[in-house]
C-alpha cells in the first residue's frame, strides 16, 4: 500500500526520488551551479598557504568567512603555526579582510587573524539559531584533530561576535573519529536538535568499501549526544566490499573527504550535502596530461622520499550532491555537482574544486531578477601562487529539477495531502516549452475541474507562479485530502513547489 505524504505548507524540492511514483519521458536532473567571478584571493603577506576548510555564514547584516592559513611550505595537522583568519562582505560578492589587531604575525598586528594553533586545522563555525542559545555563545565552532595523532581532540569554541573566541568546555567532545577534515555542527530547527558530522575512516564494516567516510550524531543541548552512526547512502557507495577502495584508480567509488552537510535554505526540513569526493587515480596516461605535470611529479616524489602517500601528485577531488530527510540516510547523485573544469594551471589537484561550507543569498547577476543562491569553490590550493575562491550561483531551489525535453514527459507523484490554498511553482521553460499540473484522487481518477486538461498552460521562468485551472486558483476544497499530482513538461524544469496559504500568494 502506497503511503500518503503529508506536505503541510512545506516547500518541496526535487532533490531525491521520494515524491515520484512514476516517470514517463520525464527525469530528475542535477543542475551544476554557474561559475561567476573570483570572490576573494588569499594573497596577503601573512596568508602563506591558504585557504583551507573555508566557511561562509550569512548573518543578519553581513556575510562572514573564516578560513585556515598554513606556513608557505605546508605543515602537519597539529602544527601550532596554523591560523584562522576572518573576512566579511555586505553582499556576498565583494569581500574585505579587516585589520583586527588580535595576533602578531611577522612583527605586525595589522592582519585578520582570529585564532592560532592546532585547532585552526579545521576551525569551522556556525550561527546557533536555537532560541535557547545565550547571546554570548551565538557563534559556535569545532576544531581539532585526533589525540592519538598528536592533536588536541575535537573542541567546541564559542563567541559573541564571531571574532573573539574561547573554548567552551574543559575537555574535548567525546566522539570517536579522526577529525582531520571539516567537521560540522548546526542547529536543526525542524527536528529540534543539534547535528554533528565528522570525518572518520571506515575500515571494519565488511558490508561496505573502506575509506574516508562520515559519522553523525544528534544532541538536544550540545552536551548529551546520541550514539554515533555512519551515514547511509542510496544508491550505496559503489565498488567492491571485498577490497580496499583507497587507491582504486577507476574513481567510481564515493570516498568522502568532507560532507558539506547543511539545511536547505528555503526548505529546512531537507538536509543537503556537498561531499568532497576523493579519488586517487594513481599514475595513468591521463595523469601525465593534467596541468603542471612537473609540479605533480615533484609532489609525488616528495611523498615517496618522506615515506608519505603520493596523493598530492595523483589525487583529484570534485564535489557531489546528496540529500536527506532524516539527516542520516542520504540519496547521493553519483555524477559530480562541480567538476574541476577545463584544464588550466592550478587545476585538477587534490584540494581543488573544493566546496566552501555555506550557502548565501546574493543579488542576481541580472538586474531586476530575484536573488540567487551562491556557493564558493576553492581553486589553486596546491600549486605556487595565491589560492582563491570562485563564486558559483544557483537559481533559488535550483540544485535539481523534474524536467523533460521538448517531445514531452510526465511524472505522477505519490499521494500527498497539503494544508494550503494555492499551488506555487518554481519553474523554467523555453520560449516554446510548457508545464501543466493535474490533480487526481489517490486512486488515479481525475478530480473534476482540476484535471491535466483543465490546467492553464504555464510557460516562462519564475520562482513563484500560481497555477490555475480554467482560471481557478483556489484549492481550499482539497485541503487535507489525498491527491496525486500529474506533472506534464515540455522543454521545461520544475525545481520546487509549495501549497501555500492564499495570503502568501497575494
Amino acid at each position: 500500500m502506497t503511503t500518503t505524504l503529508n506536505l503541510g505548507s512545506r516547500r518541496e524540492l526535487f532533490i531525491d526520488p521520494l515524491l515520484i511514483e512514476h516517470l514517463d519521458g520525464a527525469e530528475l536532473r542535477l543542475h551544476p551551479p554557474q561559475p561567476q567571478e573570483i570572490a576573494i584571493s588569499f594573497d596577503a603577506p601573512w596568508e602563506g598557504l591558504a585557504p583551507g576548510y573555508c566557511t561562509i555564514l550569512q548573518d543578519t547584516e553581513r556575510c562572514r568567512m573564516l578560513y585556515r592559513i598554513m606556513p608557505a611550505g605546508g605543515c602537519s595537522d597539529q602544527d601550532p603555526r596554523q591560523m584562522t583568519a576572518y573576512a566579511e562582505s555586505a553582499d556576498g560578492i565583494h569581500w574585505e579582510k579587516p585589520a583586527l589587531s588580535l595576533f602578531e604575525v611577522d612583527g605586525s598586528t595589522a592582519n585578520n587573524v582570529i585564532w592560532r594553533g592546532g585547532l585552526s586545522h579545521n576551525f569551522t563555525p556556525f550561527i546557533d539559531t536555537n532560541p535557547a542559545c545565550p547571546p554570548a555563545e551565538r557563534y559556535k565552532a569545532v576544531g581539532g584533530t585526533k589525540i592519538e595523532w598528536g592533536g588536541e581532540g575535537l573542541w567546541m569554541l564559542v563567541s559573541a561576535d564571531c571574532i573573539h573566541w574561547r573554548k567552551r568546555d574543559t575537555t574535548p567532545i567525546a566522539f570517536p573519529g579522526n577529525f582531520d577534515s571539516q567537521n560540522l555542527l548546526f542547529w536543526d530547527a525542524t527536528h529540534g536538535c543539534y547535528r554533528a558530522y565528522w570525518r572518520d575512516h571506515r575500515c571494519q564494516d565488511p558490508r561496505v568499501p573502506s575509506g574516508r567516510d562520515v559519522r553523525t550524531a544528534v544532541s538536544p543541548d550540545l552536551t548529551t549526544w546520541s550514539e554515533p552512526r555512519w551515514l547511509e547512502y542510496e544508491p550505496n557507495r559503489s565498488g567492491s566490499p571485498e577490497r580496499d577502495q583507497t587507491d582504486d584508480p577507476t574513481g567510481d567509488h564515493h570516498q568522502f573527504y568532507s560532507s558539506g552537510v547543511l539545511p536547505c535554505p528555503r526548505a529546512p526540513h531537507l538536509i543537503l550535502g556537498f561531499p568532497q569526493r576523493y579519488c586517487d587515480r594513481g599514475w595513468m596516461v591521463s595523469t601525465d596530461q593534467l596541468p603542471d605535470p612537473e609540479h605533480r611529479r615533484r609532489q609525488a616524489d616528495h611523498g615517496i622520499a618522506g615515506g608519505r602517500p603520493t596523493r598530492e601528485g595523483t589525487v583529484v577531488t570534485d564535489v557531489l550532491f546528496m540529500a536527506s530527510r532524516d539527516g542520516t540516510a542520504f540519496h547521493v547523485w553519483p555524477e559530480a555537482m562541480v567538476r574541476p573544469g577545463i584544464q588550466r594551471p592550478g587545476s585538477w589537484y587534490y584540494g581543488g574544486a573544493w566546496f566552501t561550507w555555506g550557502i548565501v543569498r546574493t543579488p542576481s547577476v541580472f538586474p531586476g531578477a530575484p536573488e540567487e543562491l551562491s556557493i564558493y569553490i576553492q581553486e589553486r590550493f596546491k600549486p605556487d601562487g595565491p589560492g582563491h575562491l570562485r563564486r558559483h550561483t544557483f537559481r533559488m531551489d535550483g540544485f535539481a529539477s523534474l524536467g523533460a525535453p521538448l517531445p514531452g514527459g510526465r511524472a505522477v507523484t505519490r499521494p500527498v495531502t497539503f494544508a494550503g490554498d494555492r499551488l506555487s511553482i518554481n519553474f523554467s521553460s523555453s520560449g516554446g516549452g510548457r508545464l501543466r499540473v493535474g490533480l487526481q484522487e489517490a486512486s488515479g481518477a481525475d478530480i473534476p475541474g482540476f484535471a491535466l486538461d483543465d490546467c492553464d498552460l504555464q510557460f516562462g521562468d519564475e520562482l513563484a507562479r500560481i497555477v490555475s485551472w480554467n482560471g481557478q486558483r483556489d484549492l481550499g476544497a482539497l485541503r487535507r485530502r489525498p491527491v496525486r499530482m500529474v506533472i506534464e513538461l515540455k522543454d521545461a524544469d520544475l525545481y520546487s513547489f509549495v501549497f501555500e496559504p492564499a495570503a502568501a500568494a497575494e
